[in-house]
């Protein structure tokens, strides 16, 4: 039987206490006073304190704290009927488990004390997780066991020995910046300066000079000469993340600099020499930007002399309990409190897909320590959409989704001639089975997350486009089939192949 103390100086309240609890599974004990309460603690070893904040001698706030000092596990519910905003914040940064105004509704609290019992039992069964990395993985944070992160680690090893320029790629939230810093940190350029810089996030009129520096007078606002990164970075290490965004002209110049190391500041005619290693990142297939002449293939070749890929977290589920640890160790760090994890929330972190990866699984963790009501993190701390089941959604294998609609496709698709029309083209599907849209709801809810983390993406093209391209290789290209699994008509399906730019190679199906 669970044991429920209250700490109440009015005796109506502890009767009403009584009659509330008579004919349920808890055992029930009364103190008047926040000293009376702490004297019964060790004694009784309650599951759950419920304790008004205005009392004699130790106030509510007061009796939390030191039940904190007795046992940092204990859920303990405050209660006033004189409640204010700045009542209810303190009693949360203290670390209640929730707040009741009085009168309170009886349907509620009982709820309320069933749910924080539940958390007390989950709370017991939670596991503390020990040290499994070396110290230096923690400092690093290029984590992981698994087979795919080991490949990661032999590559840096390598990559650490030699001054080639390297290639990382992989979706985005997977640390690919965090692979360039243990290359460099590993390197006999450790000691020599390491810049990042995010080819994504600057102005395409900016980024000249941010890397090149500028002349003054070089254009409105250059009062003065300033030297660029490659400059500042001489000797050193510059990681230039998502260069799949960088435009042409700075690709231009990039090449330059890859090939014997020298360039001019903007507006500047004095050609400087450096010694920078260089290693790029991005999360798009960049062979696919050189077929669209979006990419430099000269300089593509130049960058991919090593090439690392950094395998997405659903790969590498097996990895997360370390990452857990990992980061659960990283965030205590900032103040907020060591705190353990129940194992059936680490089983729902281990059985989730992971979209945005481990930067997704890092932001996770950080709210679920926040809203945490106790030491330990359980099911209920976790955000709704990691809790409520779904079919996986898995990109595309080269590590970015569906090209925006007007690209040259990832895939060709054969298709059918024009001989094979049928007669009567299939009607356009109205409606859809009302069981069939609701196993396909949390799907949807899934492309919309992926959708927040790709700027620039709009999920029905993106989407239209990758069924139409799948549905003509399940059928091998045959068109009258493919319009028929996908609910249109031929000509419906021949317009979309060719919105969406699908190469075709005309074939009899």
């Amino acid at each position: 039987m669970e044991k429920l103390l209250l700490i109440d100086d009015e005796v109506d309240v502890q009767y009403s206490f009584r009659r509330i609890f008579d004919a349920s599974d808890i055992e029930l004990h009364t103190a008047s006073s926040g000293e009376e309460g702490l004297r019964l603690i060790p004694k009784i070893k309650p599951d759950l304190v419920l304790s008004d904040i205005r009392m004699a001698g130790l106030n509510g706030l007061e009796t939390l704290r030191r039940i904190r000092q007795l046992d940092p596990q204990l859920p303990v519910i405050l209660m006033t009927a004189y409640g204010t905003t700045q009542t209810a914040i303190e009693a949360m940064k203290l670390g209640a488990y929730d707040y009741l105004l009085k009168p309170f509704d009886v349907p509620r609290l009982k709820q309320l004390v069933a749910n924080a019992l539940k958390a007390a039992r989950d709370t017991r069964q939670t596991v503390a997780l020990r040290p499994q990395l070396e110290q230096q993985d923690y400092e690093l944070g290029v984590i992981g066991r698994s087979a795919p992160m080991q490949e990661v680690f032999k590559l840096i090893g390598q990559l650490a020995a030699s001054d080639a320029t390297a290639l990382i790629t992989g979706e985005s939230g997977t640390g690919k910046e965090l692979v360039a810093r243990s290359i460099f940190q590993n390197s006999r350029r450790a000691k020599e300066p390491f810049m990042a810089i995010n080819c994504a996030a600057i102005p395409e009129n900016l980024l000249e000079s941010e890397l090149f520096g500028h002349e003054k007078g070089a254009f409105t606002g250059a009062t003065a000469q300033r030297p660029g990164r490659f400059e500042q970075c001489h000797r050193g290490t510059l990681f230039l993340d998502e260069i799949g965004d960088m435009p042409p002209a700075t690709q231009t110049k990039i090449l330059r600099v890859l090939q014997n190391g020298t360039f001019e500041r903007v507006g500047g005619n004095t050609t400087l020499q450096v010694d920078v290693r260089i290693i790029a990142a991005t999360n798009k297939p960049l062979e696919e930007a050189v077929a669209r002449k979006e990419f430099r293939e000269d300089l593509f070749y130049r960058l991919n002399v090593v090439r690392v890929h950094m395998p997405p977290l659903r790969e590498r589920q097996g990895d997360i309990r370390l990452l857990v640890d990992f980061f659960l160790r990283k965030i205590s760090g900032t103040g907020s409190g060591s705190k353990t994890i129940g194992e059936k929330t680490l089983a729902v972190l281990e059985s989730y897909h992971w979209p945005g990866n481990v930067r997704e699984l890092e932001n996770v963790l950080r709210r679920a320590v926040v809203v945490s009501k106790g030491p330990a993190l359980l099911e209920s701390d976790l955000p709704s959409e990691i809790l409520q089941p779904t079919q996986t959604f898995r990109p595309a294998t080269n590590a970015a989704m569906p090209a925006p609609v007007g690209n040259t496709p990832q895939v060709s698709a054969k298709t059918t001639s024009p001989a094979t029309e049928p007669a009567s083209p299939a009607p356009e599907a109205t409606h859809t089975d009302p069981a069939i849209t609701g196993d396909i709801r949390p799907l949807a809810l899934q492309l919309f997350r992926w959708a927040r983390l790709q700027s620039g993406i709009k999920v029905l093209p993106a989407v239209e486009r990758e069924l139409v391209i799948e549905a003509l290789k399940e059928t091998q290209g045959n068109q009258v089939k493919a319009a028929k699994m996908l609910g249109i008509t031929r000509a419906t399906l021949r317009k979309r192949v060719d919105k969406f730019g699908i190469r075709r190679e005309l074939s009899v199906s």
